[in-house]
């Protein structure tokens, strides 16, 4: 009798990996955390190696892009003005932080992964600082292989033509 009332042992290692298995919050978290390093870890690594390989030409002298920021926003670290944000002339993207939909969003990554990948894959970078825009921002041209990037974003679908004022909607 004292045997059947007795407490169960407690589970082993195999029946413990058995039921985290079969539990559905291990996949939630399992696509959770995928989508954390897709959103954040692969962006800073792929950043990190355009920082470490691409010098950019300017007239303060070689700067470097440590981030792009979203399709039209790099933070910049140059002799002159030290480390920056600044804002790409010529081009409007979806904005990436506050995006007024899911769509937005997605676009909105679409075109930071554009422009991360046409700056890897151009030989010669070169800004051109253009002036300071509302929010104290620089201004920049930047330029691949001697081709302004603006329009190369434009033609690619990744952005529209702004030359400043009111901008529309992605949504």
């Amino acid at each position: 009798m004292g045997r059947l009332l007795r407490p169960a042992r407690p589970a082993g290692p195999m029946v413990r990996a058995l039921r985290r298995l079969v539990d559905p919050r291990f996949y939630l978290k399992l696509v959770m955390l995928a989508g954390l390093g897709g959103l954040v870890l692969v962006p800073t690594l792929a950043d990190l190696v355009n920082a470490a390989m691409k010098p950019v030409a300017s007239r303060e002298g070689e700067c470097r892009i440590l981030r792009v920021i979203d399709g039209d926003t790099l933070s910049v670290i140059c002799p002159g003005e030290g480390m920056v944000s600044a804002r790409l002339l010529g081009f409007d993207t979806p904005e990436k932080y506050s995006p007024g939909c899911l769509a937005e969003f997605m676009a909105a990554e679409r075109a930071s992964w554009a422009l991360r990948t046409l700056i890897q894959q151009a030989d010669r970078l070169e800004l051109g600082f253009e002036g300071r825009d509302r929010y104290g921002r620089p201004l920049m041209r930047l330029e691949l292989d001697g081709q302004d990037v603006a329009g190369r974003m434009v033609r690619a679908g990744h952005a529209r033509a702004y030359g400043g004022g009111p901008r529309g909607g992605w949504c």
